[in-house]
């Protein structure tokens, strides 16, 4: 059951009159669990939806180093593209470069746009070309260096950077494996891939609850895959605890209320009123939401241990009625202040 109550809210205006907003409190019960798990994976699955793509072959771009070989004709490849060992590892391998507009320069056939071609097709428009000076040629093409597309993986893993895409797609498992893999404080359920301006959360956690293999996952060029740390995702437990502290979620991700309330060695008896624990969420939106839990009935406390937190919310134990829980919400809430206390008391 939601309860909610009119706020008037001064808008610093004495002509402007008082806007009404509303705080609502929702009470903990097995419907709200259920509520927000269903929308959960609901946006869990949407966000998938769009990122599960097929995996396209490998398309030559600017700067990518061509190695071509022409049989029985070797004037075609200029000295210093024969392939040799390079004694830098960030040499290039020799060949034909692709240049800024996507072409390249070779023997009796002058300027060749290769760029946006899969190595065959540059290899076929190649072989056309020169068999207008050359009699039945006969050459490979292939990319000795792969230059143009890369990835960047961030954040809490071993070895954060550039990763170069090659003719193996890359899928997200693959980035991270060649990222040195997660670190130990990794939070593997709040991955971020940015794509074209556009931010999606990924939860390796969610998917393989639901047998969805990571591998589905093909990052593209340009990607940014950000893994967050586990303390950028912790909790505030305040109040009557034995250890206000910020919990931090599991390693799969995961934090419940009675995980938290764990971490903050569980509600101090003497001092606490168990009927009234709140979850504060939302305090930097237009919007937050405040619930409520009596975990003075041990049978309800049950209900903490499938409540599950999100990254910022507070969690408050209240000592004496709702008058701390009242100013507490007014320091955190500064736009409710002026009617907060009506709205809890009115529970």
């Amino acid at each position: 059951m939601t309860e909610s109550a009119s706020i008037p809210v001064s808008s610093g205006d004495a002509n402007t009159p008082a806007t009404e907003l509303q705080l609502p409190i929702s009470d903990i019960n097995i419907n709200l669990i259920r509520q927000q798990e269903i929308a959960r994976h609901a946006d869990a699955e949407n966000d998938l939806r769009v990122l599960m793509t097929r995996a396209h072959p490998y398309t030559i771009g600017q700067g990518d180093v061509l190695q071509i070989n022409v049989w029985d004709h070797p004037e075609l490849v200029p000295t210093g593209t024969a392939p040799v060992n390079s004694t830098r590892l960030a040499d290039p391998a020799p060949g034909f470069v692709v240049d800024q507009l996507g072409n390249i320069q070779f023997p009796y056939v002058g300027t060749l746009h290769v760029a946006d071609l899969r190595p065959d097709e540059a290899q076929a428009r190649l072989l056309e070309a020169l068999s207008k000076s050359y009699k039945e040629p006969q050459l490979t093409l292939r990319v000795a260096s792969f230059r143009a597309k890369d990835v960047y993986v961030d954040g809490e893993v071993k070895a954060p950077g550039l990763l170069q895409l090659n003719d193996i797609p890359m899928t997200l498992l693959e980035a991270v494996n060649r990222a040195g893999g997660f670190s130990l404080n990794a939070d593997q359920s709040r991955l971020t891939l940015l794509r074209a301006g556009i931010s999606h959360p990924i939860s390796l956690t969610e998917m393989l609850d639901k047998n969805v293999s990571p591998a589905s996952i093909m990052l593209q060029a340009g990607d940014v895959l950000r893994v967050p740390g586990r303390d950028d995702n912790g909790i505030f437990v305040m109040g009557e605890v034995n250890k206000p502290a910020l919990a931090l979620p599991m390693k799969t991700g995961k934090l419940t209320l009675s995980q938290a309330l764990a971490q903050a060695g569980s509600i101090n008896s003497n001092t606490a009123d168990a009927k009234e624990l709140y979850v504060i969420r939302g305090i930097a939106t237009d919007k937050p939401q405040v619930f409520h839990l009596n975990a003075h009935n041990p049978v309800a406390m049950t209900l903490a241990s499938e409540f599950e937190l999100l990254p910022k919310d507070v969690v408050y134990v209240d000592g004496n009625g709702l008058v701390r829980l009242s100013r507490i919400l007014s320091l955190l809430l500064p736009a409710y202040n002026a009617g907060i206390a009506a709205t809890v008391l009115t529970r």
